[in-house]
């Protein structure tokens, strides 16, 4: 029988060697020779191969996720068919999917595991936006580049094999450990249920467990359905109850009390990164020893943490003190008597005195019938007298 290595599809690519196996598709690398680079060829099981109406529904919704274009999101490149292999062309990411991260090196840093949740609910966010919702986020379908960036794969494919497959009642298709509880109950998936997904993935990188497990895939949907998942802190003491209390958020049984999207999500857990390393300058590892390489995971690479503004003295006001206060008091009493404001006061009392010959005269000159002659002269007096009063 014929291997699948150096099998060359449609005169176009070559495979060279197998990276990865699931249970919908065999993944190799291979060499496109139209346009001389290496890329990712996904084949088809045959068992998913035999509907025509499936096939179809797949390549529309293949070409229609090969728009998705974000640093975090595999892109994909072609879709085709030789013969009876059905295959996607995707973007090579060099580097190991987050399962085989998780089980390597968990728990990873709190750090670390917030900079990839970030990063995941920015390509799934992202996606939300573009109308697809992914239906079968899990840590193999995270590829972390030997730079650390994650970027998520098998947008729109995986829509059309969950409902083709979640139709026959069969729960083996995918990974049910990251099953939302209405995809667990045969219900169809919304962004809601990759919130919930992504909120496993963070749980798991935190503890090195997941939340419900379960040796049977029904019993293990019924644990989804059913059981409230643990705290995070049950599980490692050391992860920030904000934390713990997020992902409790993210896996609540109703997509009502969960964030609506990734990107909901995501800007929660990058509020929490920022603030944390600015009050703490490094997010507490404690109890936890620190296995993964410090430059496999930078820091996300969108909102970058704020930097401190230096501080800068602020004059405080001097307060005085009781002594203080009395001292001052006596130092005013030593200056003497303030002559300006006796000599206005002078001034001030000699007008209103020099009113009263004023009224004097004016009452005596409507109360006694005397010539006008005679009343202007003793009127005009005492204006000026006054008048003479007031400028001195």
């Amino acid at each position: 029988m014929m291997t699948d290595e150096n099998v060359l599809l449609n005169n176009r690519y070559r495979l060279i060697e197998r990276v990865g196996a699931g249970g919908m598709s065999v993944v190799h690398k291979a060499q496109d020779l139209a346009l001389g680079r290496l890329v990712a060829v996904k084949i088809l099981h045959d068992s998913l191969t035999g509907d025509p109406a499936f096939l179809d529904r797949f390549r529309k919704e293949a070409q229609a996720a090969a728009s998705l274009s974000h640093p975090n999101v595999v892109t994909i490149h072609d879709v085709g068919q030789d013969g009876t292999r059905h295959y996607i062309v995707m973007e090579l990411v060099e580097g190991d999917d987050l399962k085989t991260i998780i089980r390597h090196w968990a728990p990873l840093s709190l750090e670390k595991a917030l900079n990839l949740a970030v990063q995941i609910c920015q390509g799934v966010g992202y996606a939300h936006r573009a109308g697809f919702v992914h239906c079968d986020v899990k840590p193999q379908n995270v590829l972390v580049t030997k730079g650390g960036r994650a970027m998520v794969a098998d947008f729109g494919i995986a829509r059309v094999i969950s409902e083709a497959t979640m139709s026959r009642g069969d729960l083996n298709w995918g990974t049910p450990h990251y099953f939302s509880p209405e995809q667990a109950a045969g219900e169809p998936a919304t962004p809601a249920s990759d919130v919930y997904a992504v909120g496993v993935i963070l749980f798991e990188m935190l503890t090195g467990r997941l939340p419900f497990e379960a040796d049977a895939p029904a019993a293990l949907a019924l644990m989804h359905i059913r059981d409230n998942p643990p705290l995070a802190t049950d599980l490692r003491p050391d992860v920030p109850m904000p934390v713990a209390r997020i992902i409790h958020k993210v896996l609540a049984k109703e997509p009502s009390a969960r964030y609506r999207t990734a990107d909901q999500l995501g800007r929660i857990l990058q509020a929490f990164y920022n603030e944390s390393r600015q009050a703490t300058a490094a997010l507490p590892t404690r109890h936890v020893p620190e296995k993964v390489p410090p430059e496999s995971l930078p820091p996300p690479p969108s909102t970058p943490a704020p930097q401190p503004a230096p501080v800068r003295p602020v004059p405080v006001p001097h307060e005085l003190s009781w002594s203080e206060v009395g001292e001052t008091a006596d130092e005013m009493a030593d200056l003497g008597p303030d002559w300006m404001a006796i000599f206005l006061g002078a001034i001030a009392l000699l007008a209103i005195l020099g009113l009263i010959p004023l009224w004097a005269f004016v009452y005596q000159a409507y109360s006694q019938p005397a010539p006008l002659p005679e009343i202007v002269p003793l009127v005009l007096f005492a204006i000026r007298a006054i008048s003479g009063m007031i400028i001195w």
